[in-house]
């Protein structure tokens, strides 16, 4: 995810496309956001 953001900011800058700027960014940080926020408890319980 945060590779496609990556790819759609610099689209956006290169052809001058604020939406794709701002897509971008949005998927940038909701993918950092889910690489370090653990989902589904991955937390190792030993007994």
């Amino acid at each position: 995810m945060v590779a496609l953001g990556l790819i759609l900011l610099i689209l956006g800058l290169v052809l001058s496309m604020p939406v794709l700027t701002t897509i971008g960014l949005i998927l940038i940080v909701v993918g950092l956001i889910l690489n370090f926020v653990p989902i589904g408890g991955s937390a190792r319980r030993v007994w």
